[in-house]
């Protein structure tokens, strides 16, 4: 077992020590992180070796590739629809049932864990789930149509409900997880709010909107983020329920690429698609730090 440092040891010595013992962590963060973004970005430039053919450099003529591929700009309005509508209703949804399963209810543990069990489940079950609800003349959905007298319709193999389909289980899937975080922030606050409130006279909308939204907009913070994220990242339930499909109604810009790299394999292109990706997530999680820390408060 190694002896500590004694407290008169050297500063050098000192420095060593501290070095082996973060070079463990540093060797895995270089391999998996930093490596893989430099080997990304040195590979956009250059060409998909196939065959005998090594790589060669193309320098933006990927990016130019991309810039005129109509599935690439059908995959972004796609995307940017998609998150237009995840974000802002998996994060109120989130919202309301925090407050909601934070007071005193009948019941509310089981609230709370039916709230949050979909966000334990794997994404392949969750879209396994609601194919059973979107499939047509025999799943959950079109019962429940039939059994109100109204037509029948393909959810999924429609282009006018595809991607509107797969965003309300992602919705439902991450309205769960972010539930738990408003629900933490709620659980931390002082009692004596809510008191001095009722002595007020103060009711429960303005106790909201005055009181705890305010002290709520760190969580808000770290939920937006993760939820924009979220919504660019999404790609499993598209393997199951549509494929992208139909006609690349409801291809997603993550099920593009893995298309593009692993369908057609493009890896070059690949690339290409992902810097462009990760530059723009993360010039998007800059602009809502700087624009939203204004009006975060911080106890």
């Amino acid at each position: 077992m190694a002896t500590p440092l004694a407290p008169g040891g050297s500063v050098s010595h000192r420095a060593v020590h501290a070095w082996l013992l973060l070079l463990p962590a540093m060797v895995l963060l270089a391999a998996f992180t930093h490596w893989p973004i430099v080997s990304t970005l040195f590979d956009s430039f250059h060409s998909t070796p196939r065959g005998g053919k090594p790589a060669v450099w193309v320098g933006l003529e990927n990016y130019q590739v991309m810039a005129a591929d109509p599935v690439f700009w059908q995959a972004v309005r796609n995307n940017l629809w998609f998150a237009g509508a995840t974000i802002p209703l998996s994060v109120g949804l989130a919202l309301v049932m925090a407050l909601w399963v934070n007071e005193r209810i009948a019941g509310r543990a089981f609230l709370r864990m039916a709230y949050f069990t979909p966000t334990v489940l794997p994404m392949i079950a969750v879209a396994n789930i609601w194919l059973f609800f979107y499939t047509p003349q025999y799943g959950l959905l079109e019962q429940i149509t039939g059994a109100l007298g109204l037509p029948s319709h393909n959810w999924l193999g429609s282009p006018s409900t595809a991607l509107g389909a797969v965003t309300v289980v992602a919705i439902w899937k991450e309205a769960g997880f972010f539930m738990i975080f408003y629900l933490a922030a709620l659980q931390g606050f002082s009692p004596s709010l809510r008191e001095a409130a009722a002595i007020e006279g103060a009711s429960r909308w303005y106790f909201f909107r005055r009181v705890q939204w305010p002290l709520l907009m760190p969580t808000t913070l770290f939920v937006l983020v993760n939820a924009f994220i979220n919504a660019f990242r999404t790609v499993d339930h598209l393997f199951i329920l549509t494929r992208g499909g139909p006609n690349n109604a409801s291809t997603l810009l993550l099920y593009h690429l893995y298309e593009v790299g692993f369908s057609f394999w493009d890896t070059a292109y690949a690339s290409a698609i992902t810097v462009v990706l990760v530059v723009v997530l993360v010039c998007v999680a800059l602009t809502q730090f700087f624009l939203l820390d204004r009006r975060v408060h911080y106890k």
